[in-house]
């Protein structure tokens, strides 16, 4: 009997070893494609808040990456028909071989991997992290050639429109001339930065007809006279903010995003880096992924379609803001109500109308809730990692409507900005949902 137990011991514990140990080698090969995509952003994001890369230009790293993971992803469920004929400037994609073995998930970090290598700075970056994740995947040489090259193909159909979208030409493009006219935009203290990308109206939309089409009301125009729309706007701000609550300077803290703001200590200054708007909106799409049931193409769609109306976002207000060209609040506070008077957020590099913040996140904000649900609860972790703060959200459209508040709480936005910019960001987000709604 005791040799019976004996032996049984050794056979359990054999079988422990070999089970365990398969285990353990196939245990990255067996991360779902949703699980990887999470990580593959994580990645990109670490990069672009490395670099400090301003918003706009981040929403085209995360948009065409994930529209790759979406693309090189898709023959695995027929279901999900391709985004590029529906979107502007892409070329068709035929199906990989229906005879050849493919592991997708391996195809989907590939194309992913690829085109965030081409758009980021520190490339080396994206590079080894691309390398560490492909060595996860066990599988005969045969299947990852193959599976290898279908991520690569579809990246290459992805970087052919990356290279006429317009960002080259941009580039060289005039900057923004600072004329001291009154009522027009001015460069803002502390540290008084050149406008922030002036052409970027002109980069070509992924479904949007053109930067123009949902262009929002015009704003007040510009007076001081104590009756007119715009002075009391400035007024609200200005009072506003000598009575913010704890809770509203939290609220604006939590949404700043503002990728780079410098600190100023004596002769010394130094910057604090953090997440992009894109980056915040796409922290919060992984957190309702997770706590969903959708499938794995379903989250990849949801990453594509919800960066997607954020890239048309950006060129839709980025074409607001440099044709009305409005001042910012703390430019026309110190002038004539307040010389020493400073917001609680640090004003971005940019014209003021209409809201970038508030635009994008109704825009993502809309999109989403078409998959989540409207009145899918969550809690925001995002900012946990560079703030140390997160917050509650009974639906994505609280989470947008406090984001266009927060901009107000910061000092850095008029009432008629924010209300608006929601507004065209809805709009934009409804058009997308219109168009795949059935796709």
């Amino acid at each position: 009997m005791k040799e019976y137990k004996k032996w049984l011991l050794i056979v359990c514990t054999g079988l422990y070893v070999i089970v365990n140990g398969c285990k353990t080698e196939n245990k990255s090969s067996s991360f779902s494609a949703a699980d990887l995509q999470h990580h593959c952003l994580q990645q990109l994001t670490d990069v672009i808040v490395y670099d400090i890369v301003n918003p706009p230009v981040a929403s085209r790293m995360y948009t065409y990456s994930n529209i790759a993971y979406y693309e090189a992803l898709r023959p695995i469920d027929k279901k999900f028909g391709s985004l590029l004929p529906l979107l502007k400037g892409f070329k068709a994609l035929e199906l990989p071989d229906s005879t050849t073995k493919y592991d997708f998930r391996l195809s989907a970090v590939v194309a992913f991997m690829k085109v965030a290598e081409a758009l980021v700075f520190s490339k080396d970056s994206i590079r080894k992290s691309r390398e560490i994740l492909l060595k996860d995947f066990a599988m005969d040489e045969d299947m990852r050639i193959s599976s290898v090259n279908w991520g690569e193909k579809v990246a290459a159909v992805i970087l052919e429109r990356v290279s006429k979208d317009g960002y080259k030409l941009t580039r060289g493009m005039p900057k923004f001339s600072v004329l001291k006219e009154t009522g027009i935009w001015q460069q803002t203290p502390p540290d008084y930065e050149e406008a922030v990308e002036p052409n970027w109206r002109y980069i070509q939309p992924l479904l949007m007809d053109s930067a123009a089409q949902f262009k929002p009301v015009r704003p007040p125009a510009f007076s001081i006279n104590p009756s007119s729309q715009y002075y009391k706007e400035v007024v609200e701000v200005y009072e506003m903010s000598k009575s913010l609550t704890e809770e509203q300077k939290l609220i604006a803290r939590f949404w700043d995003d503002n990728p780079f703001v410098s600190e100023h200590k004596g002769h010394l200054t130094y910057a604090n880096k953090k997440t992009t708007p894109v980056g915040h909106w796409m922290g919060i799409t992984a957190i309702l992924s997770k706590q969903s049931k959708k499938s794995e193409m379903e989250i990849a769609q949801a990453y594509a379609l919800a960066s997607a109306a954020i890239f048309d976002g950006f060129i839709s207000t980025w074409e607001e803001k440099y044709s009305s060209k409005t001042i910012r609040p703390v430019t026309v506070i110190r002038e004539y109500l307040s010389s020493e008077w400073n917001p609680l957020l640090q004003t971005p590099p940019f014209p003021e109308y209409s809201s970038g913040h508030s635009v994008i996140s109704a825009a993502a904000a809309t999109v989403l809730s078409k998959v989540f649900g409207n009145t899918t609860a969550f809690h925001d972790t995002t900012e946990l990692k560079y703030l140390g703060l997160e917050r509650s959200f009974s639906s994505l459209a609280a989470a947008s409507d406090e984001v266009s508040m927060s901009r107000m709480y910061g000092g850095i936005h008029y009432r008629s900005a924010v209300i608006n910019g929601q507004k065209q960001g809805q709009q934009i987000g409804n058009y997308y949902n219109q168009i795949f709604l059935n796709h």
